[in-house]
């Protein structure tokens, strides 16, 4: 059976330069970075210079990188000590984020009492941002505004540098989730007056768990997990230093091949989108995947003209048919309620038919975009 590879939004490839780094870091690197013997401090050494490699990338001081098991725990550590320890009173966000933010603020909007505050989408799912000036405006409360730049499920992309400078004139601080940007767009943070991000590694070909947290200097966030002082206090627990050697080996891939990459991809979605039009009759788009300026070029979310009966069989025949891909988010594929984003930008009418996430990297080809159009195809007119 042919297998395709169409899920790189829910994890990506591990490279092979990043499997050999991994390798050699277990096999040479062993020492725990907090021991004081040459074993621990050549792991420490390695440890900091993965930091230094991965703060160039943003444009950011190397203590401002804040290692994590992932984008969820950087996600709850920015936004529970925001609450906690910064005194933030109020949040702003969008209905579409990740679970990771939407289910960490109704925790924080549950046990503090924090008013939440959810700005309002245009037709795509793209942030008003007249009405989020506007929310801003009542500087009553200390206020932390969370907006993912890139939406993991339809691409949608958040003017990033916009958001910040909007929330520095109204003196909220801002976080974004940038698990689906980080490895694919160019990021300064020196010019971007962000105050929080978050940051996985498996999303740019680095391995799973690993990720980071950045953190703006001087913002007085602390710790969620206690038990130790790394991480400059504010993540306890021994570094899994070959984990972290892998990512930041993967970020400087990324970043040395990313405009070859991007080209690449881009032609890749092009074609995907203009064989799918050609092939589907009624096929159409969700969000502004199909907006190459507006979205990601990672991903297409697509929404396919047959009945809701007929469309709970989709995800089942595409895997019969060795074909990886999602409908909605992978990190919600148990949820039986449906994808949130797409119950939030949606008519009535198109909530309705199945859809399906297809997200794609330099490892996949036009060929198996063929198989996958074909094999759609025959779904939908059989």
């Amino acid at each position: 059976m042919k297998k395709v590879y169409f899920d790189s939004a829910a994890t990506t490839k591990l490279r092979n330069e990043v499997i050999y780094c991994m390798t050699e870091a277990l096999k040479v690197e062993y020492g725990n970075p907090s021991s004081t013997h040459s074993y621990g401090r050549s792991a420490k050494s390695l440890l900091e210079n993965c930091r230094k490699d991965i703060a160039k990338h943003l444009n950011v001081a190397a203590g401002e990188i804040i290692f994590t098991s992932g984008g969820t725990e950087a996600d709850n550590l920015i936004l529970n000590s925001c609450v906690r320890d910064l005194g933030v009173e109020r949040i702003i966000s969008s209905k579409i984020e990740h679970h990771a933010v939407l289910h960490t603020i109704e925790e924080l909007e549950a046990k503090y009492g924090i008013e939440v505050s959810y700005v309002n989408l245009e037709d795509c799912g793209h942030v008003d941002y007249e009405d989020l000036e506007n929310l801003l405006k009542d500087t009553s409360k200390k206020t932390l505004v969370s907006l993912m730049h890139v939406n993991n499920e339809v691409g949608n992309i958040l003017d990033i540098k916009r958001t910040a400078l909007l929330c520095k004139e109204y003196d909220a601080l801002f976080h974004s989730d940038t698990v689906q940007s980080v490895g694919h767009f160019e990021l300064d943070f020196e010019e971007i007056p962000i105050d929080f991000a978050a940051v996985a590694a498996h999303k740019f070909h680095g391995p799973k768990g690993a990720g980071f947290a950045f953190i703006r200097k001087n913002t007085g966030l602390k710790s969620l997990i206690y038990g130790g002082a790394q991480e400059r206090g504010l993540r306890a627990g021994t570094e899994a230093v070959y984990a972290i050697a892998g990512m930041a080996e993967a970020l400087k891939i990324s970043y040395q091949n990313l405009a070859e990459e991007k080209a690449y991809i881009t032609d890749l979605k092009n074609y995907f989108k203009a064989e799918l039009s050609s092939k589907i009759e009624g096929v159409s788009f969700n969000g502004s995947c199909d907006d190459n300026e507006r979205s990601t070029y990672t991903l297409l979310n697509v929404c396919l003209p047959v009945t809701p009966e007929k469309g709970m069989m989709l995800l089942f025949q595409m895997d019969l048919k060795g074909i990886a891909c999602s409908q909605g988010s992978a990190c919600q594929s148990g949820s039986t309620g449906g994808s949130h984003v797409l119950n939030a930008i949606l008519s009535e009418e198109d909530r309705k038919k199945p859809s399906l996430r297809l997200s794609f990297s330099s490892f996949n080809n036009k060929e198996e975009i063929d198989y996958v159009v074909e094999v759609l195809s025959e779904f939908v007119n059989s």
